[in-house]
Protein backbone atom coordinates (compact mmCIF):
# COMPACT_ATOMS: atom_id res chain seq x y z
CA UNK A 1 0.00 0.00 0.00
CA UNK A 2 2.75 2.79 0.56
CA UNK A 3 4.69 1.41 -2.52
CA UNK A 4 1.55 2.43 -4.34
CA UNK A 5 1.06 5.79 -2.62
CA UNK A 6 5.24 6.70 -2.90
CA UNK A 7 4.42 6.49 -6.84
CA UNK A 8 1.31 8.08 -6.91
CA UNK A 9 0.74 11.86 -7.70
CA UNK A 10 -1.05 14.41 -5.48
CA UNK A 11 -3.32 16.58 -7.50
CA UNK A 12 -3.26 20.18 -5.59
CA UNK A 13 -6.80 21.06 -7.05
CA UNK A 14 -8.24 23.65 -8.39
CA UNK A 15 -8.12 26.01 -5.41
CA UNK A 16 -5.69 25.49 -3.17
CA UNK A 17 -5.94 26.10 0.36
CA UNK A 18 -7.88 29.21 -0.13
CA UNK A 19 -10.40 30.51 2.10
CA UNK A 20 -13.97 29.78 0.88
CA UNK A 21 -12.82 26.24 -0.67
CA UNK A 22 -16.52 24.71 -0.06
CA UNK A 23 -17.88 27.45 -2.02
CA UNK A 24 -15.85 27.70 -4.89
CA UNK A 25 -16.04 23.56 -5.43
CA UNK A 26 -19.98 24.09 -4.95
CA UNK A 27 -20.28 26.56 -7.33
CA UNK A 28 -17.32 24.08 -10.00
CA UNK A 29 -19.74 21.61 -9.67
CA UNK A 30 -22.99 23.74 -10.86
CA UNK A 31 -21.04 24.52 -14.00
CA UNK A 32 -20.00 21.26 -14.66
CA UNK A 33 -23.65 20.15 -14.40
CA UNK A 34 -24.76 23.04 -16.45
CA UNK A 35 -22.08 22.07 -18.99
CA UNK A 36 -23.53 18.36 -19.10
CA UNK A 37 -26.47 19.80 -19.35
CA UNK A 38 -26.29 22.15 -21.61
CA UNK A 39 -24.52 19.88 -24.33
CA UNK A 40 -26.14 17.05 -23.89
CA UNK A 41 -29.57 19.47 -24.92
CA UNK A 42 -28.04 20.61 -28.06
CA UNK A 43 -26.97 17.31 -29.11
CA UNK A 44 -30.45 16.26 -28.67
CA UNK A 45 -31.80 19.20 -30.38
CA UNK A 46 -30.02 18.81 -33.50
CA UNK A 47 -30.63 14.83 -33.55
CA UNK A 48 -34.43 15.14 -32.96
CA UNK A 49 -34.77 18.08 -35.25
CA UNK A 50 -35.00 17.45 -39.35
CA UNK A 51 -33.84 20.86 -40.01
CA UNK A 52 -30.99 20.38 -38.12
CA UNK A 53 -29.51 17.62 -40.34
CA UNK A 54 -27.01 19.50 -42.01
CA UNK A 55 -23.06 19.25 -41.91
CA UNK A 56 -22.72 22.81 -39.91
CA UNK A 57 -25.32 21.53 -36.79
CA UNK A 58 -23.05 18.21 -37.57
CA UNK A 59 -20.33 19.69 -36.47
CA UNK A 60 -21.50 21.47 -33.56
CA UNK A 61 -23.17 17.93 -32.17
CA UNK A 62 -19.23 16.92 -32.14
CA UNK A 63 -18.50 20.26 -30.76
CA UNK A 64 -20.72 19.52 -28.02
CA UNK A 65 -19.57 15.76 -27.24
CA UNK A 66 -15.64 16.63 -27.28
CA UNK A 67 -17.01 19.25 -25.11
CA UNK A 68 -19.29 17.23 -22.85
CA UNK A 69 -16.11 14.52 -22.91
CA UNK A 70 -13.42 17.05 -22.39
CA UNK A 71 -14.98 18.51 -19.14
CA UNK A 72 -15.89 15.26 -18.26
CA UNK A 73 -12.10 13.78 -17.86
CA UNK A 74 -11.09 16.56 -15.91
CA UNK A 75 -13.79 17.59 -13.21
CA UNK A 76 -15.12 14.70 -11.42
CA UNK A 77 -12.08 13.25 -10.57
CA UNK A 78 -11.01 16.62 -8.76
CA UNK A 79 -14.36 17.22 -7.24
CA UNK A 80 -14.28 13.37 -5.54
CA UNK A 81 -11.19 14.22 -4.10
CA UNK A 82 -12.47 17.29 -2.74
CA UNK A 83 -15.11 15.30 -0.89
CA UNK A 84 -13.06 12.26 -0.21
CA UNK A 85 -10.41 14.17 0.45
CA UNK A 86 -8.36 11.82 -1.32
CA UNK A 87 -6.17 14.25 -4.08
CA UNK A 88 -4.11 11.01 -5.58
CA UNK A 89 -4.20 9.67 -8.60
CA UNK A 90 -1.85 6.40 -9.77
CA UNK A 91 0.72 6.58 -12.97
CA UNK A 92 -1.76 4.98 -15.30
CA UNK A 93 -5.04 6.81 -14.19
CA UNK A 94 -2.79 9.95 -14.69
CA UNK A 95 -1.80 8.72 -18.47
CA UNK A 96 -5.41 7.81 -19.26
CA UNK A 97 -6.29 11.57 -17.80
CA UNK A 98 -3.73 12.75 -20.17
CA UNK A 99 -4.34 10.93 -23.23
CA UNK A 100 -7.94 11.92 -22.87
CA UNK A 101 -7.62 15.55 -22.92
CA UNK A 102 -5.02 15.70 -25.18
CA UNK A 103 -6.79 13.80 -27.72
CA UNK A 104 -10.28 16.09 -27.32
CA UNK A 105 -8.22 18.93 -27.25
CA UNK A 106 -6.38 18.19 -30.64
CA UNK A 107 -9.57 17.01 -32.33
CA UNK A 108 -11.09 20.24 -31.31
CA UNK A 109 -8.51 22.25 -32.88
CA UNK A 110 -9.06 20.67 -35.96
CA UNK A 111 -12.78 20.17 -35.54
CA UNK A 112 -12.81 24.18 -35.61
CA UNK A 113 -11.15 24.54 -38.91
CA UNK A 114 -13.66 21.87 -40.48
CA UNK A 115 -16.40 24.03 -39.35
CA UNK A 116 -14.58 27.44 -40.68
CA UNK A 117 -14.30 25.70 -43.75
CA UNK A 118 -17.70 24.85 -43.90
CA UNK A 119 -18.53 28.41 -43.12
CA UNK A 120 -16.49 29.18 -46.40
CA UNK A 121 -17.65 26.73 -48.43
CA UNK A 122 -21.89 28.26 -47.72
CA UNK A 123 -20.95 32.07 -47.87
CA UNK A 124 -18.36 32.00 -50.90
CA UNK A 125 -19.21 29.19 -52.81
CA UNK A 126 -23.35 28.24 -52.16
CA UNK A 127 -23.76 26.84 -55.44
CA UNK A 128 -20.86 24.25 -55.22
CA UNK A 129 -21.90 24.22 -51.61
CA UNK A 130 -23.74 20.76 -52.23
CA UNK A 131 -20.67 18.90 -53.59
CA UNK A 132 -17.91 20.74 -50.83
CA UNK A 133 -19.48 19.83 -47.63
CA UNK A 134 -22.08 16.96 -48.31
CA UNK A 135 -22.65 14.36 -45.78
CA UNK A 136 -20.16 12.08 -46.78
CA UNK A 137 -17.13 14.91 -46.99
CA UNK A 138 -18.55 15.67 -43.56
CA UNK A 139 -17.98 12.31 -41.72
CA UNK A 140 -14.84 12.10 -43.06
CA UNK A 141 -13.32 15.32 -41.91
CA UNK A 142 -15.01 14.38 -38.40
CA UNK A 143 -13.24 10.75 -38.33
CA UNK A 144 -10.51 12.98 -39.66
CA UNK A 145 -10.27 15.43 -36.39
CA UNK A 146 -10.89 12.39 -34.03
CA UNK A 147 -7.93 10.27 -35.78
CA UNK A 148 -5.76 13.39 -35.42
CA UNK A 149 -6.53 13.99 -31.81
CA UNK A 150 -5.67 10.73 -31.19
CA UNK A 151 -2.51 10.74 -32.61
CA UNK A 152 -1.38 13.69 -30.38
CA UNK A 153 -2.47 11.56 -27.33
CA UNK A 154 -0.51 7.97 -28.20
CA UNK A 155 2.45 10.57 -29.19
CA UNK A 156 2.94 13.03 -26.36
CA UNK A 157 1.42 10.88 -23.55
CA UNK A 158 3.69 7.78 -23.44
CA UNK A 159 6.87 10.10 -23.73
CA UNK A 160 5.83 12.23 -20.77
CA UNK A 161 5.04 9.47 -18.28
CA UNK A 162 8.14 7.59 -19.06
CA UNK A 163 10.19 10.72 -17.86
CA UNK A 164 11.59 9.70 -13.98
CA UNK A 165 9.57 11.81 -11.45
CA UNK A 166 12.21 11.82 -8.58
CA UNK A 167 11.34 15.70 -7.44
CA UNK A 168 8.17 16.07 -5.52
CA UNK A 169 5.09 13.91 -7.02
CA UNK A 170 2.82 17.24 -6.11
CA UNK A 171 1.14 18.33 -9.72
CA UNK A 172 0.95 21.83 -9.44
CA UNK A 173 -3.01 21.30 -10.92
CA UNK A 174 -6.22 19.81 -11.13
CA UNK A 175 -5.65 17.28 -13.61
CA UNK A 176 -2.60 15.12 -15.30
CA UNK A 177 -1.59 18.18 -17.73
CA UNK A 178 1.62 17.88 -19.42
CA UNK A 179 3.06 20.85 -18.90
CA UNK A 180 2.44 20.34 -15.00
CA UNK A 181 3.97 17.25 -15.18
CA UNK A 182 7.46 18.12 -16.48
CA UNK A 183 7.91 20.52 -14.05
CA UNK A 184 8.30 17.36 -11.42
CA UNK A 185 10.65 15.47 -13.62
CA UNK A 186 14.57 15.31 -12.49
CA UNK A 187 15.84 14.44 -15.74
CA UNK A 188 16.83 17.12 -18.93
CA UNK A 189 13.66 17.58 -20.37
CA UNK A 190 14.35 20.39 -22.76
CA UNK A 191 14.34 18.56 -26.55
CA UNK A 192 10.90 17.22 -25.53
CA UNK A 193 9.72 20.47 -24.64
CA UNK A 194 11.18 21.40 -27.94
CA UNK A 195 9.04 18.29 -29.63
CA UNK A 196 6.30 18.98 -27.46
CA UNK A 197 6.35 22.98 -28.70
CA UNK A 198 6.62 21.93 -32.47
CA UNK A 199 3.93 19.75 -31.98
CA UNK A 200 1.93 22.06 -30.91
CA UNK A 201 2.59 24.47 -33.68
CA UNK A 202 1.50 22.06 -36.10
CA UNK A 203 -1.19 21.14 -34.62
CA UNK A 204 -2.20 24.72 -33.88
CA UNK A 205 -0.65 25.92 -37.89
CA UNK A 206 -2.88 23.99 -39.86
CA UNK A 207 -6.29 24.98 -38.20
CA UNK A 208 -5.25 28.37 -37.82
CA UNK A 209 -4.45 29.25 -41.51
CA UNK A 210 -7.06 27.28 -42.35
CA UNK A 211 -10.03 29.36 -40.25
CA UNK A 212 -7.77 32.38 -40.86
CA UNK A 213 -8.12 32.20 -44.66
CA UNK A 214 -11.88 30.83 -44.67
CA UNK A 215 -12.69 34.03 -42.56
CA UNK A 216 -10.71 36.43 -44.46
CA UNK A 217 -12.53 35.17 -47.70
CA UNK A 218 -15.70 35.32 -46.07
CA UNK A 219 -15.14 39.08 -44.91
CA UNK A 220 -13.90 40.08 -48.22
CA UNK A 221 -17.11 38.81 -49.63
CA UNK A 222 -18.96 40.35 -46.97
CA UNK A 223 -17.82 43.66 -47.81
CA UNK A 224 -18.61 43.76 -51.26
CA UNK A 225 -22.21 42.57 -50.87
CA UNK A 226 -24.61 45.32 -51.48
CA UNK A 227 -27.60 43.81 -49.17
CA UNK A 228 -27.62 44.72 -45.63
CA UNK A 229 -30.01 41.66 -44.71
CA UNK A 230 -27.12 39.41 -46.54
CA UNK A 231 -24.61 40.90 -44.52
CA UNK A 232 -26.11 40.48 -40.91
CA UNK A 233 -26.99 37.18 -42.14
CA UNK A 234 -23.61 36.17 -42.96
CA UNK A 235 -21.76 38.23 -40.13
CA UNK A 236 -24.31 36.37 -37.51
CA UNK A 237 -23.93 33.02 -38.37
CA UNK A 238 -19.50 33.07 -38.49
CA UNK A 239 -19.41 35.79 -35.03
CA UNK A 240 -20.04 32.64 -32.98
CA UNK A 241 -17.82 30.26 -34.48
CA UNK A 242 -14.84 32.92 -34.80
CA UNK A 243 -15.82 33.75 -30.56
CA UNK A 244 -15.00 29.64 -29.69
CA UNK A 245 -12.25 30.08 -31.61
CA UNK A 246 -10.75 32.79 -30.00
CA UNK A 247 -11.65 31.48 -26.63
CA UNK A 248 -9.99 28.27 -27.31
CA UNK A 249 -6.91 28.58 -29.02
CA UNK A 250 -6.14 31.81 -26.91
CA UNK A 251 -5.86 29.79 -24.07
CA UNK A 252 -4.31 26.90 -25.87
CA UNK A 253 -1.15 29.46 -27.19
CA UNK A 254 -0.89 30.37 -23.69
CA UNK A 255 0.06 27.28 -22.01
CA UNK A 256 1.95 25.51 -24.91
CA UNK A 257 3.30 27.99 -26.87
CA UNK A 258 4.22 30.93 -25.11
CA UNK A 259 7.76 30.69 -23.14
CA UNK A 260 7.20 28.78 -19.29
CA UNK A 261 9.64 32.30 -18.46
CA UNK A 262 6.20 34.23 -19.20
CA UNK A 263 3.65 32.70 -16.97
CA UNK A 264 3.71 30.62 -13.25
CA UNK A 265 2.30 27.69 -12.29
CA UNK A 266 -0.77 29.43 -10.50
CA UNK A 267 -1.18 30.94 -13.86
CA UNK A 268 -1.44 27.80 -15.73
CA UNK A 269 -4.25 26.27 -13.43
CA UNK A 270 -6.71 29.48 -14.35
CA UNK A 271 -5.87 29.19 -17.60
CA UNK A 272 -6.41 25.05 -17.62
CA UNK A 273 -9.51 26.23 -15.54
CA UNK A 274 -10.74 28.52 -18.25
CA UNK A 275 -10.05 25.91 -21.29
CA UNK A 276 -11.61 22.74 -19.71
CA UNK A 277 -14.21 24.24 -17.51
CA UNK A 278 -15.84 27.42 -18.65
CA UNK A 279 -15.71 26.79 -22.32
CA UNK A 280 -17.22 23.73 -22.67
CA UNK A 281 -20.21 25.84 -20.20
CA UNK A 282 -20.06 28.47 -23.03
CA UNK A 283 -20.19 26.87 -26.50
CA UNK A 284 -23.54 25.79 -25.85
CA UNK A 285 -24.86 28.98 -24.84
CA UNK A 286 -23.26 30.77 -27.67
CA UNK A 287 -24.26 28.59 -30.36
CA UNK A 288 -27.85 28.32 -28.69
CA UNK A 289 -28.42 31.83 -27.94
CA UNK A 290 -27.60 33.51 -31.11
CA UNK A 291 -29.06 30.62 -33.45
CA UNK A 292 -32.65 30.67 -34.27
CA UNK A 293 -32.98 27.49 -36.19
CA UNK A 294 -31.90 26.12 -32.44
CA UNK A 295 -34.28 27.80 -30.73
CA UNK A 296 -36.78 27.44 -32.88
CA UNK A 297 -35.52 23.63 -32.26
CA UNK A 298 -35.69 23.91 -28.52
CA UNK A 299 -39.29 25.63 -28.57
CA UNK A 300 -40.59 22.80 -30.83
CA UNK A 301 -39.74 20.26 -28.64
CA UNK A 302 -40.94 21.86 -25.37
CA UNK A 303 -44.47 22.28 -27.23
CA UNK A 304 -44.79 18.83 -28.45
CA UNK A 305 -43.96 17.70 -24.68
CA UNK A 306 -45.89 19.70 -23.47
CA UNK A 307 -48.69 18.14 -25.40
CA UNK A 308 -47.32 14.83 -24.76
CA UNK A 309 -47.79 15.36 -21.62
CA UNK A 310 -51.11 17.17 -21.73
CA UNK A 311 -52.41 13.90 -23.91
CA UNK A 312 -51.10 11.60 -21.33
CA UNK A 313 -53.40 13.98 -18.53
CA UNK A 314 -56.06 13.48 -20.73
CA UNK A 315 -56.28 9.73 -21.07
CA UNK A 316 -55.31 9.28 -17.09
CA UNK A 317 -58.70 10.96 -16.27
CA UNK A 318 -60.68 9.07 -18.93
CA UNK A 319 -59.69 5.67 -17.14
CA UNK A 320 -60.39 7.28 -14.06
CA UNK A 321 -62.58 5.08 -12.16
CA UNK A 322 -65.31 8.10 -11.24
CA UNK A 323 -64.71 9.53 -14.96
CA UNK A 324 -68.27 9.78 -16.65
CA UNK A 325 -68.87 10.36 -20.74
CA UNK A 326 -71.59 12.68 -21.03
CA UNK A 327 -71.64 12.12 -24.58
CA UNK A 328 -72.38 8.15 -24.67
Amino acid sequence: MESNLSTSFLLVGLFGNTTHTTLLYTLTFIIFLMALAGNALLILLIYSEPRLWTPMYSFISQLSLMDLLYISVTVPKMLVGQVTGDHTISPAGCGIQMFFYLTLAGAEFFLLSAMAYDRYAAICRPLHYPLLMNQRVCRLLVSGCWLLGALDGLLLTPITMSFPFCKSRKILSFFCEAPALLRLSCSAVSLYKMLMYLCCVLMLLVPTVVISSSYTLILLLIHSTSSAEGRRKALATCSSHMTVVLLFFGAAIYTYMLPGSYHTAQQDVMVSAFYTILTPVLNPLIYSLRNRDVTAALRSLLQSRRQFSQGNDKVAFQNHPNFIDHGS
